[in-house]
């Protein structure tokens, strides 16, 4: 262990003055740790990319740097949903091909964008070595941005359990549909039982108002309070809106096609309790945890 942080440390201030030179670098340096937030479901087609999009965009506008971590493996089209063109993603940097200035792509409002499309399967499969320089070129993000977004799968897979047990804080998107329902109380149940995660934020997408909204929230904490040691915060709702498909084909965010739509206005709520979350103390509040958890380093 003696010799292996001495070598990370070494590594970190090498690579660290290289950052520090390359005039490729897109991010700057904040002064608190960013937000870790898993955005997830228990079943596909419920909008969880397409929510995840549209909140780091309101949250640009809020003044919040943001990152987006497109995790769904193999399946990721978070850049298909932007009509943006990555040539390189995460598993570049994994190999050290790229470094990750190289990697990350410009979004909307100016956010940071890793694509991870593939090959992250491998991440249990890195060397001890590859491990540290990975961590090495992520503990640049550190103090980088104010939100760092992951885009999970759906359901209940074990790359989806990684992603958000590794986050600060999970949000589970659930549809009025009673199989979404269910498939989200699975998703918690399975997080609670055997991860031992406890606390959950749940926003309800694709609803007609705030009270089936609502209804949705009432049936999940009344079934988890029974049978889940689990909370649950209520972190609103996205309204039914004939603008967001529109806004897809168009590859764009709601709130650059059609700003003044009743689900953009969702998205800003949304956005301002994102910001108004408490901070976490524990050890998941920082990224390099994070990280160190994917790869599984001691």
């Amino acid at each position: 262990m003696t010799d292996q942080a001495s070598t990370l440390r070494k590594m970190t201030k090498t690579e660290m003055d290289k950052v520090a030179k390359s005039p490729k670098r897109i991010i700057s340096k904040k002064s608190r740790f960013p937000r870790i937030i898993a955005i997830t479901s228990g079943k596909g087609g419920v909008g969880k990319t397409n929510i995840v999009a549209n909140l780091a965009f309101a949250l640009t506008k809020l003044d919040k740097s943001v990152m987006v971590l497109d995790a769904d493996l193999g399946l990721g089209n978070l850049d298909v949903l932007l009509g943006l063109t990555p040539k390189f993603n995460l598993y570049h940097v994994l190999t050290g091909e790229k470094t990750i200035s190289e990697v990350i792509i410009k979004g909307p409002g100016m956010m940071d964008i890793m694509p991870a499309s593939s090959g992250i399967q491998k991440l249990t499969e890195l060397t001890k070595e590859q491990k540290l320089h990975m961590l090495t070129e992520l503990s640049v993000l550190e103090n980088a941005v104010d939100v760092f977004l992951i885009d999970t799968a759906a359901g209940i897979s074990s790359n989806v359990m990684y992603f958000n047990v590794a986050a600060q804080e999970i949000m589970v998107v659930v549809s009025p549909e009673p199989t979404s329902i269910t498939d989200s109380y699975a998703l918690m149940k399975i997080l609670s039982k055997e991860y031992s995660e406890k606390h959950f934020n749940l926003l309800v997408n694709c609803v007609s108002s705030a009270k089936e909204a609502m209804d949705v929230f009432k049936k999940l904490s009344l079934v988890s309070g029974r049978f889940l040691n689990i909370s649950i915060n209520y972190m609103g709702y996205i309204l039914q809106d004939e603008n967001i498909p529109k806004a897809v084909r168009k590859q764009k965010v709601l709130g650059e096609a059609y700003p003044k739509s009743q689900a953009n206005r969702c998205f800003y709520q949304l956005a301002k309790k994102v910001c108004e979350l408490p901070e976490q103390e524990d050890s998941k509040g920082n990224i390099k945890f994070f990280w160190r958890h994917l790869f599984q380093e001691d």
